[in-house]
Order: structure tokens, then sequence, then C-alpha cells
């Protein structure tokens, strides 16, 4: 409670709100924060009913004010009317961070709340979301990520103070997840993808054979054997854009790509390629300046005889990848994320980024690597 205490004696023309985030015993918790100076108390809208009533009853008795949380209640709208019944003074309408990844948001929940009580936003917002939170009737905007973890907290700040101040919302097409997804892996590396995966996803003995070239996108798989490219040439026609054609071939030394075959995937708007095996002619598909990655660099063709499978599960350097499965390829490798974790990973990529990006502007403000990661501070003793 000391730092309410410093808080209240340091503004005490301003509200202090203790954000407890009280699951039991709420009437001794409510006691504790408005004995330190808190003028608001946060609970969790998830605790116990009896909880809440107790924390109402401490809430009236020590002159302080209820704010619940609604982060991970099963039902946000059913269970903010139920609160404010109980005597919940404000409703918070939060969605953490792992909720976020998932596609979860709060100004969606908030516009399904029927309730006549305050309500205050929580939960990745920006700019653009904050004066999406006030049209849509919060009264209270809470911001975290987006301004600690800027290049500049004050422009941060004052932007999204902008925002809450004057709302405008532009138009924005709707996207459905799987374009959301491919837009988001876009905007980062495969280093981050692997980060966000906990170092899981990267294909083995893989690497970018026109290097400077990038490839986001759904796999179509190609199962084949040594040097039979029949199969490959086929998923030409199988894909659509913003598909990677990811093929085993299991050969080193028999080609099952080359020119001709790429030149016909840039024409049918594929996005890459990437092969568990050779790739020749690789001078011209450098000047055709188009994503194919591979194990190996052969001159040697096979012949096409059609043996294979087309969409099935396969191995990729050392990765299972199954059709539709969302495949990312940069200067650094492959990485493959199950298209049932592309969304949330892909969230998490840009997280990644995001932190890396803090990082490095604090390294270019003249601190060590190790001062900014306080390495020393979290070594294993």
């Amino acid at each position: 409670m000391n730092a309410v205490r410093r808080l209240k004696a340091a503004f005490p023309e301003h509200a202090v709100l203790a954000d407890m985030k009280t699951i039991d015993t709420g009437a001794l918790e409510v006691e504790m924060a408005a004995k330190a100076g808190a003028d608001i108390v946060i609970l969790l809208g998830s605790a116990d009913s009896s909880a809440i009533m107790d924390a109402v009853r401490a809430a009236r008795k020590y002159g302080v004010k209820l704010m619940a949380d609604l982060i991970s209640t099963d039902d946000p709208a059913r269970r903010a009317k139920e609160l404010v019944e109980m005597g919940i003074d404000y409703i918070n309408v939060h969605v953490g961070i792992d909720q976020q990844m998932t596609g979860q948001d709060p100004v969606r929940i908030l516009r399904d709340l029927k309730i006549n009580v305050p309500v205050a936003v929580a939960g990745g917002l920006d700019a653009q979301s904050a004066a999406k939170a006030v049209i849509s009737g919060a009264s209270i905007i809470i911001i975290g990520g987006n301004i600690v973890r800027s290049s500049s907290v004050t422009e941060s700040a004052r932007a999204i103070r902008r925002s809450i101040d004057a709302p405008e919302v532009a138009e924005e097409p709707e996207r459905s997840i799987d374009e959301q997804t491919l837009l988001l892996l876009r905007r980062v590396s495969t280093p981050n993808i692997s980060d966000a995966m906990h170092r899981k996803g990267a294909m083995k003995n893989i690497r970018c054979i026109c290097p400077g070239n990038k490839a986001v996108g759904r796999a179509v798989t190609v199962q084949t054997f040594e040097g039979d490219w029949a199969k490959t040439v086929e998923a030409i026609d199988v894909a659509k854009k913003d598909d990677i054609i990811v093929i085993y071939n299991g050969s080193p030394h028999v080609a099952p790509w080359g020119e001709l075959a790429t030149l016909s995937c840039i024409n049918n708007g594929v996005s890459g390629v990437v092969i568990d095996g050779a790739v020749r002619d690789v001078d011209d598909i450098r000047r055709l300046n188009f994503p194919v990655f591979a194990s190996s660099i052969m001159p040697n063709a096979g012949e096409p005889k059609g043996f294979g499978e087309i969409n099935a599960e396969i191995q990729c350097g050392g990765q299972t990848v199954k059709p539709g499965d969302y495949i990312v390829g940069d200067d650094n490798g492959v990485v493959v994320i199950p298209k049932e974790r592309g969304y949330e990973v892909a969230r998490r990529a840009v997280e990644v980024e995001k932190n890396e990006r803090r990082i490095r502007d604090e390294i270019k403000r003249g601190k060590t690597l190790s001062e900014v990661l306080y390495l020393q501070k979290w070594e294993k003793r």
C-alpha cells in the first residue's frame, strides 16, 4: 500500500485508483486500500458474488468507489449487469494480453454492454482504438504498452490524448482473420516469429536463394521423390494468390525446381517456394527476383514420373507442414506456423518486434544491451 500512500501524498487533488485485482476477502482488501488513501478500488469481476457484496459493504463504510475488472469473465455483458446490480460503481472492460493475441477486442465487448455506470476500457488500445472506445461510450481509457513501449512516450501520450478529446475513426475495410494474419506476418521477421513461438517452427538447412526477398503465405504442400518434378509443377495450378508451395523432395542431388517453374509461379500469383531438396537455374531465378528457399543447389534435373501427392501432411526442413499452415521466409530462413495458431503467433511476433524496437532505441541513446536487459540481475547464481 506504500505506492498508494505516496501517490495520494503527491497528488492530493486527484483520485487514486488501487488496482488490487481482488478475487477473495473483498472487504479486507478494500479496507486496506481505502486506509492507504485510495479513492477507487479495483476487484475482479470474476470473483465470487459473496466477495463482491462484502467489498461493496466495505466500500460504503470507508467512503470509496469500486471498479470491477471484467478480464477473463465468461459472459462480460451478463456479468457487468450483475455487478452493477450488486453496487459496483465502475466497470472496466479489460482484455488481457494473451486474449488480445487470439483476437479479442475490448471495444467489441464494450458495445455489447447495457449498463448505466461509467465504463473504462483497457487492453491493447492505441490512438485509433481509443477513439473507437470513446465513440462507443467509454468514459475512461486505460493505455499502457502503446505509451511506455513507444520510442517517444510523450508524443505517443499526446497522440492518444488528442484522439480521446476529438475522436475520429477512419473507415477501415473489414478483413478476415486470414487477411489480418498475413498483414501482420509481413511486418515481422522470421527471428521475431521464432521468438514468439519459443524458438520453435524454424526449418533446418533451408536458405534463401534470392537474398533480400521475403515470402509470406499459406502452404500448398507437395510430397515427391528424388528428381520427380511432376507434382511440384502440378502444384502451381493448385496454388492461389498468397500461397507458398512447400516441397519435400528428399534429395540434395537432383533438382525438382528451376527457372520455368518459377516463371509459372509468378504468372499465377504464388508468393514463394520452399524446397527440402535442390533447386537449379539459380542465376535465372535471381534475375526473376522471386522468393525461392532450398536446401541445396544442383544443375541436375530429374524426370516427371508423377509419384507423390499434393496437399498432404509433409516434413520439410525437419518441421511438420500441413496444407494451409502459414509459411514465412526471409534471409534468416523459413518458419512454419500451424494454421490454427496463425493469428495468435502473428500478434505475438509483432509484440516481439515492438519490444526489440524499444531496446534498439535505448541502445542508440547510449545504454549497452546488457544494461537494457538487466542481464546481471537475472543471471542464475
